[in-house]
């Protein structure tokens, strides 16, 4: 365990994916548990850290003052800044454009929809959530034309297999997996991962 870095999460597809990137890139953090359904993410102490009361958070206690991220996309980064070359290629070029150009794809076009669909059921509006819900399994269909070599943005792991993996993982029951080879040999492969593993069982 490492308390100089710190990652607050529940088992949620944000936290989740903030955890499998400090894994990959071998970033040592002590995960620590927010209870959601205790209602844990509204308690003061952790609204000091997070004050819009959500998961992930992030606390880097080796800066001064210390470091504090709450997007899950931006606890990515830090953590490709963190240990280069892990999650995104070292030094510019063609295939760092890829992996960002695939990144911000499974960030834009198919998580923001389905978060968008999720409050939309919340607010009771089903018939707006499915269309939505829809748009986010036909993009996550369309990624399997990006799978030409192993992993979404060429030949070796990145954060664009990350952001594809946990949205994929949220609606894995709902995608016909026999129809779309590709995208299955994919997805067993990156969850077959020990640093995905950890990841997905850091909050449980």
């Amino acid at each position: 365990m490492n308390n100089l870095i710190e990652l607050y999460g529940a088992n949620t597809g944000n936290s989740i994916r903030a955890a499998i990137a400090l894994e990959e890139a071998g970033i040592a953090y002590t995960a620590r548990k927010v209870d959601l359904w205790a209602h844990k993410q509204r308690d003061m102490p952790y609204k000091a850290l997070n004050p819009a009361g959500k998961v992930p958070t992030l606390v880097d206690h080796t800066q001064t003052p210390p470091l504090i991220i709450n997007q899950s996309n931006a606890i990515i980064q830090y953590a490709d800044a963190k240990a280069p070359g892990q999650l995104a290629p070292l030094l510019p070029g063609p295939e760092t454009v890829r992996v960002f150009d695939r990144y911000f794809f499974f960030v834009t076009d198919v998580i923001a929809p389905s978060h968008a669909a999720f409050f939309l059921r919340q607010a009771g509006l089903d018939d707006a959530a499915a269309v939505i819900d829809k748009c986010v399994i036909e993009q996550l269909i369309f990624a399997e034309s990006f799978l030409t070599e192993e992993f979404m943005a060429g030949g070796f792991f990145s954060m664009a297999d990350i952001s594809a993996f946990t949205i994929a993982s949220s609606v894995r029951n709902r995608l016909d997996w026999q129809s779309h080879p590709r995208l299955s040999d994919w997805f067993h492969a990156i969850e077959a991962r020990p640093a995905v593993q950890r990841g997905l069982n850091a909050f449980l």
